[in-house]
C-alpha cells in the first residue's frame, strides 16, 4: 500500500492569513515569504495576542541537550507532542536527535508526512483505525517505528491486525509503577505479555523496554524503578526474548520525561546486556523550556548532575506570549488581551516579563509587583499599583510554564531574531 505525501516540505510549509498571531497577508503563502515582508513586533506588524519563538535561544537549547546525551553516549528521542510542529522536527534531527518521540498514531502520520522516519511512539497502540493507519506508514520499508505493550490483550489485537496485513510489528514491554498510569506492575502481568509476543512470532517483535519515571515524585524511587528496568531488560536479553530485534538493529531501552532525563541517563548508560543496546532519552520540552515547572526541574539537575554543571550554561526559556493592555478600569487592576484560549494554565498562570509602549526604544522588564491573578477565555487580570506607568495600549511579554499546553493554542507561531524580526515562522499540527 502506497503512503500518500500529502506535505513534506518541512522547510517551506504553508501559512494561512486566518490563523491568528500573524501579521497583515492577503493569501496563504510559503513560511520562506515571510522574511520578506519585514515584519517587526515592536512595529506592531503582528496581530495580538500571538505567541513568539526566539531563534537564538531554541538553537542554544538544541545544542545544550544534544552535547548533554553526547557526554553520556545516549541517544535523543525529543517528545514531539510538546510543539507538533514538524519544522522542530528537523531541527532536532538536524541537531542530532537519533528519532522522534509521539504520543498517538495521528500525531506519528504527521511526523512520517514530513520527513521524519523513526519514530517512538511512547503509548500502546490500540483502535483499528489506528492501527491502520501506522500499517500503512509500513508500508515504507525505511520507517523505523515501535510503539508499546502493557497487555496479553493488547499484544493479541496487534497480532491478529498485523498478521491480517502481513507486516511485522515493532514493540517494547512497558514497565509501571504502582500507582501510574500505564505498563505492567509486576512478573504475572509481565510474563502474560512476554507470553502474547511469543504467540505472534511472525508479527509481533519485542524490540525494547519503556518506562515513563515522570509519574514518581521521589528520586530514590525513580532510581529504583529504572534499576527494576535494567534487570528486566537483562533478563530479557538472557532469555533470547530479544533474539530477533538484535538480529537487525540495538535492543532499545529508553526512558526520561523532561524532568529526571538527568537520572535516566544516570542508570541506563551503564547496561551492559551483552546485545547491542540503544539508550534513548526522550525529553520534549527542552527546546523551548520555560519559567515554571521545568526551570525548577532544570534547577535541579544543575544542582545533582555532574554533567550539566560541567557544561555551565542552562536552558532558556525561548517562547513568549505577547498581548495588548486593552483596558485600566480601576486602581489596581489591568485587563490584557489574553486569555486561556491562547496560554497554558494548568501548571501556572503567564508571568508578565517585558513591558513595551509603541514608539519606545526598546522592552523593559516588568516591575516585580505585576502579575497575573486570574484568566477568562480572552482576558487576563494583571495586577498593578497606582500610579504605575501603564496605558492602554502598550505591548507586555509574558513568560509561560509548560509549553505542551500553549503550542497546542497556536497554528502558527512566528520566530524572532534579537531585533524583534520575523525571520521564520513554524506551523503545528494539533
Amino acid at each position: 500500500m502506497n503512503v500518500t505525501n500529502y506535505h513534506t516540505d518541512t522547510a517551506n510549509p504553508i501559512i494561512d492569513p486566518l490563523n491568528k498571531g500573524l501579521g497583515a497577508f492577503q493569501q496563504a503563502l510559503p513560511a520562506t515569504d515571510v522574511k520578506a515582508l519585514n515584519w517587526n513586533l515592536l512595529h506592531e506588524d503582528l496581530s495580538l495576542p500571538t505567541a513568539v519563538l526566539y531563534e537564538e535561544r531554541m538553537t542554544h537549547n538544541l545544542q545544550w541537550m544534544q552535547q548533554f546525551v553526547t557526554e553520556y553516549g545516549v541517544k535523543l528521542a525529543p517528545h514531539g507532542k510538546t510543539t507538533m510542529a514538524p519544522k522542530l522536527f528537523a531541527h532536532q534531527l538536524a541537531g542530532g536527535a537519533w528519532g522522534i518521540t509521539l504520543a498517538t498514531a495521528h500525531q506519528t502520520r504527521v511526523a512520517y508526512q514530513h520527513g521524519v522516519r523513526r519514530v517512538i511512539m511512547a503509548n500502546q497502540l490500540v483502535g483499528k483505525q489506528n492501527m491502520a493507519i501506522i500499517s500503512d506508514l509500513l508500508a515504507d520499508l525505511s520507517f523505523d517505528f515501535c510503539c508499546l505493550v502493557d497487555s496479553a490483550d493488547g499484544v493479541d489485537q496487534l497480532g491478529a491486525f498485523f498478521k491480517g496485513r502481513n507486516q511485522k510489528l515493532n514493540v517494547l514491554l512497558e514497565l509501571g509503577a504502582d500507582g501510574g498510569r500505564t505498563g505492567v506492575r509486576n512478573a504475572e502481568q509481565q510474563t502474560a505479555v512476554l507470553d502474547a509476543i511469543a504467540r505472534w512470532p511472525d508479527h509481533i517483535v519485542l524490540a525494547g523496554v519503556e518506562l515513563y519515571e515522570g509519574v514518581l515524585k521521589e528520586e530514590a524511587d525513580i532510581r529504583s524503578f529504572l534499576q527494576h528496568a535494567v534487570a528486566c531488560t537483562k533478563q530479557l536479553a538472557k532469555d533470547g526474548r530479544f533474539a530477533e530485534r538484535a538480529a537487525r538493529q540495538p535492543v532499545i531501552l529508553t526512558g526520561a520525561g523532561s524532568a529526571w532525563y538527568d537520572v535516566v541517563a544516570d542508570e541506563f548508560v551503564k547496561t551492559d546486556i551483552g546485545l547491542p543496546l540503544d539508550v534513548v532519552l526522550r525529553p520534549g520540552c527542552y527546546l523551548t523550556h520555560d519559567v515554571g515547572i521545568y526551570r525548577a526541574a532544570q534547577a535541579q539537575i544543575q544542582t545533582r548532575n555532574p554533567i550539566a554543571r560541567k557544561m555551565r550554561t542552562e536552558l532558556l526559556p525561548a517562547l513568549q506570549l505577547w498581548a495588548y493592555v486593552q483596558s485600566i478600569p480601576e486602581t489596581g487592576k489591568a485587563i490584557i488581551a489574553l486569555g486561556k484560549r491562547d496560554a497554558a494554565f494548568d501548571a501556572g498562570l503567564p508571568l508578565p516579563a517585558a513591558h513595551y509602549r509603541p514608539g519606545s526604544i526598546a522592552p523593559t522588564a516588568t516591575p516585580a509587583h505585576w502579575q497575573l491573578t486570574g484568566m477568562m477565555d480572552q482576558h487576563a487580570y494583571l495586577q498593578i499599583n497606582a500610579g504605575d506607568d501603564i496605558k492602554v495600549g502598550d505591548m507586555i511579554g509574558f513568560d509561560i510554564s509548560h509549553p505542551c499546553l500553549t503550542f497546542d493554542k497556536w497554528r502558527h507561531i512566528a520566530v524572532l531574531n534579537p531585533q524583534h524580526e520575523v525571520v521564520d515562522v513554524i506551523q503545528t499540527f494539533f
